[in-house]
Parts: C-alpha cells; sequence; structure tokens
C-alpha cells in the first residue's frame, strides 16, 4: 500500500535525537561530551557504561530532568529548550520513566500507587477505574491490587512502577537500571516485560552494566565511557 506524505514523514523523523550535546557541571566535570544519536520510533536501544560514564545524565535530558550546557535533544523534531517550562509537565506525559530504587509511595496500595499518576492530572474517577486494571493486567499484578509495597518482592515492586510508567500510554519509556536491586530472576521478568511493551510498538531506552541482559536482549547498544559514545551497534554483545 502506497504511503501518503504525512505517513513517510512521521516514519522517517527520529522519536528521539541527541545533536551535539555536551553537559559540563560545577567544576568542570564533564557528563557528556558531543554526544550525537537518534532513536527511530519502535527502536530498543540499551545505553551501557561503566558507573558515572554518563547513562543516568543522557536519560534525565531525554525526560528534560536536565538540560545541556551545549548542543540541542529533540523529541519528534521539536527542540526540548523551546519547551516553555510551565508546559514540561504535559511534555513529560510521553516518557515513562523506571528507576533502580521504585519510587513507590509506601502508604498506599498497587492501584492507588498507578492510579496517583492519573489523579494528578485530574482523570475522571471513571477512566481511573478502567484504565488502572487494564495496566496492572499487562503486568501480572492484576490479583495484587490491594497490596502495599510492603507486601510485595522486590520484582513486584519494580512491575508496579513499570505500570505506573505505563498508566499514560507513552511514546518513550526511559528506564535506569531498573534491575539493579533485583535477583535474576526477577531482572529476567522485568527485561521480557520491557520487550513485550516495546512489542506494542513503545519505544525504550534501557541503561543498564548488566552485560547479561544486554547480550540477551541482543539489540542495538550504545555504549558511553567518560561522556563520550565509543561504541553504537545495532546488536549483538555488550562490548567496547
Amino acid at each position: 500500500m502506497t504511503q501518503s506524505p504525512t505517513e513517510v514523514t512521521e516514519s522517517t523523523v527520529p522519536i528521539l535525537a541527541f545533536d551535539g550535546v555536551s553537559r559540563v557541571f560545577p567544576g568542570e566535570f564533564v557528563a557528556l561530551e558531543n554526544v550525537t544519536f537518534s532513536v527511530m520510533p519502535g527502536e530498543f536501544v540499551s545505553i551501557v557504561g561503566a558507573s558515572g560514564a554518563g547513562k543516568s545524565t543522557l536519560l534525565r535530558m531525554v525526560y528534560a530532568e536536565d538540560m545541556p550546557t551545549a548542543g540541542t535533544v529533540y523529541f519528534n523534531g521539536r527542540a526540548l529548550n523551546t519547551i516553555k517550562r510551565h508546559l514540561l509537565p504535559f511534555y513529560r506525559r510521553n516518557i515513562g520513566t523506571v528507576f533502580q530504587d521504585f519510587k513507590l509511595l509506601q502508604n498506599r496500595t498497587v492501584f492507588e500507587n498507578v492510579a496517583y499518576a492519573l489523579e494528578v492530572q485530574g482523570a475522571p474517577n471513571a477512566e481511573i477505574e478502567e484504565e488502572v486494571p487494564q495496566i496492572l493486567e499487562i503486568v501480572g499484578l492484576e490479583d495484587k491490587m490491594e497490596f502495599f509495597p510492603r507486601q510485595l518482592s522486590g520484582g513486584e515492586q519494580q512491575r508496579v512502577a513499570l505500570a505506573r510508567a505505563l498508566i499514560h500510554r507513552p511514546k518513550v519509556i526511559v528506564a535506569d537500571e531498573p534491575t539493579g536491586n533485583l535477583d535474576p530472576i526477577s531482572t529476567w521478568e522485568i527485561v521480557q516485560l520491557l520487550l513485550k511493551i516495546n512489542e506494542f510498538g513503545t519505544t525504550v531506552l534501557l541503561a543498564t552494566h548488566n552485560k547479561n541482559i544486554v547480550d540477551r536482549i541482543n539489540r542495538r547498544v550504545i555504549t558511553l565511557d567518560r561522556g563520550r559514545i565509543v561504541r553504537d551497534h545495532q546488536s549483538g554483545v555488550y562490548a567496547i
């Protein structure tokens, strides 16, 4: 079937692009130096490198928690530094974030933790009651909606965090060392969920230092070393 001009344009615009991005912190600490790469919609990209290589700094720029000292970060062709500060929360709904330490609200149930992301944007109760169970079913926690985080294993808590990241149906999932506190079985369960989410068409950026994970995923790997990209390989093993 012939694509319309609009379809061709959308299919060729990277969902994320870094153009000559550097980030220098006070004291002349260079976290990123002249980083350039792009990510197409639906890609699964692992960002790897030793501790301090710049992985977390790079991911913070994707969800506009930090801005470059030089260069530009683009989302769907739009420069993030052109988004007014009061509009950043609306932009961030395009980006689901998952961290190593879960960041769950301990006094709220699984259902309430996931629902909270909708509540803060003023979603009606009917939408919340419909959307949250659907997302919890995707991550395999539909039977633990009334549990509190302390009643869950580490792997289950991370699945709650992943459900919360998915509740806005984001275009991109950013996962920063999401398996760092998990045992090997739970680690692979989370990775399989990320792969499943990617199959739905969501772009995934995974920062990890776990070589086994990257080797098993066998997707594109960007390797950082002291803030520079030293390797960008379309598939294969974690190696410099």
